[in-house]
């Protein structure tokens, strides 16, 4: 799994983003159980996630509402089909209002940009 850590800052929170080739829904739930074994994003406040294959788009908002979505939306726009996507926050004590969907999108766009390039 290729894991970019504090890829955002803003207003105390941080973002982080991952991802790694997936083909269903229970592998991308063992990618994440995966990923929560590192201390740090057991503790974050939100891994919300997104999986587009052929036969459906799966998304968890993990509490951040709309973030799936927003996920979702990147990969069909990047037609990545069969990989997962995890945007990773640690709320930081203010509330970001709209600001964090930007934030979900530059997190995502990060990694389809580090992806490309064979990070």
């Amino acid at each position: 799994m290729l894991i970019l850590e504090n890829v955002i800052s803003d207003r105390g929170s941080k973002y982080a983003v991952s991802g790694a080739p997936c083909a269903s829904e229970e592998e991308a739930k063992a990618l994440l159980k995966d990923l929560k074994r590192h201390k740090k994003f057991a503790k974050a406040t939100h891994n919300s996630w997104a999986l587009l294959l052929d036969e459906a788009q799966i998304k968890n908002d993990d509490g951040e509402a709309g973030a799936g979505l927003v996920i979702l939306r990147m990969l069909d726009r990047a037609q990545l089909r069969g990989h997962l996507v995890v945007v990773t926050r640690w709320f930081g004590g203010k509330h970001l209002g709209g600001d964090r969907f930007r934030h979900v999108q530059e997190a995502v766009r990060i990694y389809l940009e580090a992806r490309a390039g064979g990070a």
